[in-house]
């Protein structure tokens, strides 16, 4: 995964390419990505999970250096850009609709959790950084949110094999919850509003937690998609966070208060959604074309990925996701009780 700061893989130097360089390893990644796409489609499995698995089935064209510009080029800066349009899928408006209780239960669960990750890593030997990561990625958007941190975080702090242990365990365990957390809230007697609040406010990837909601029923869905994407707006502030506590070698401080330009991004964006009217197509072009890039950013980072590396983990890299999945469901389904 390339470095926000430059610290990027020694096989994808921070250098300029001629346009006939970024073919090739574009060319791999679209196609595996059309791949994922088409099993996704018809077997009704994750989309990230598939990329990055038909990513990491593709892992042995890494050999070839005449790919390397384009999976780099894939892995950071169309990732990047793909969170800049995700600032189209939300408005300020739909976040203060909840009020602000749970609007603060909300921001206090997604540091609860996002700390929790830190601190399970830390109890296994494997460092903050890695634990921030693991967290992060379970407290805001899944595999988005661990892209977007990996990207802040450097290849230094969170090696290529860690990411993509992370995508893994938080993709398969956003889809267990997607499937069992209904189930939960029927046994539960959730009403609709609570149900929603609890699916929105502990699945991991916007889709799957969207699904579930939609699946117990309309309200819920709608309460879930009002919830989980107020999640999704913090992962602006989570990342300015993350760029404060982890700074570049050597510095305090890099840009706006450590902002990255692809948060500002970012928050302009939902800025513009918020206070304008955007064109229904333009909207849901946005939308296309962030799942297309984050898509893409996910396939190039498991074909990159050093599966020596990975293996290497061992399943207990796992807990910190597991630990902080746990914590995020029970935190949910406390306030679901309590504030809705």
């Amino acid at each position: 995964m390339a470095d926000l700061y430059g610290d990027l893989l020694e096989t994808v130097p921070d250098v300029s390419y001629p346009l006939s360089a970024y073919f090739p390893g574009l060319a791999i990644t679209v196609l595996a990505s059309l791949a994922a796409a088409y099993l996704s489609e018809h077997y009704g499995a994750p989309l990230m999970l598939m990329g990055l698995l038909i990513g990491l089935a593709f892992n042995f064209a890494n050999g070839d250096a005449r790919l390397h510009p384009g999976l780099g080029f894939a892995s950071k800066t169309l990732l990047r850009w793909g969170i800049v349009l995700v600032g189209l899928q939300i408005t300020f408006g739909q976040i203060a609709s909840l009020g602000w209780v749970a609007l603060g239960a909300i921001v206090a669960m997604v540091a609860i959790v996002t700390l929790s990750g830190a601190a399970a890593a830390r109890t296994i030997g494997r460092g903050a950084a890695f634990g921030t990561l693991a967290g992060g990625a379970v407290a805001i958007c899944g595999a988005s949110a661990a892209l977007a941190i990996a990207s802040v975080l450097g290849e230094k702090r969170a090696s290529q094999a860690q990411l993509t242990l992370v995508l893994v365990a938080v993709s398969a365990a956003s889809a267990v919850a997607m499937s069992l957390y209904p189930a939960l809230a029927h046994s539960l007697h959730l009403s609709d509003k609570q149900a929603g609040f609890l699916m929105g406010a502990s699945i991991h990837d916007v889709a799957q937690a969207l699904g579930a909601g939609y699946s117990y029923s309309p309200e819920a869905g709608q309460t879930a998609t009002i919830v989980k994407l107020t999640r999704v707006a913090l992962l602006a502030p989570a990342l300015t966070v993350v760029a404060l506590a982890f700074p570049a070698e050597g510095e305090t401080k890099r840009g706006l208060i450590g902002l990255p330009w692809f948060v500002l991004g970012f928050l302009i964006l939902c800025a513009i959604h918020s206070l304008f009217i955007v064109p229904e197509p333009a909207l849901v072009g946005a939308k296309s074309a962030t799942t297309a890039l984050l898509l893409l950013a996910v396939t190039a980072t498991g074909i990159r990925s050093p599966m020596n590396l990975l293996l290497e983990q061992g399943w207990r890299a796992s807990v910190p996701v597991i630990v902080a999945t746990l914590i995020s469901f029970g935190l949910a389904l406390l306030a679901a009780l309590m504030l809705v």
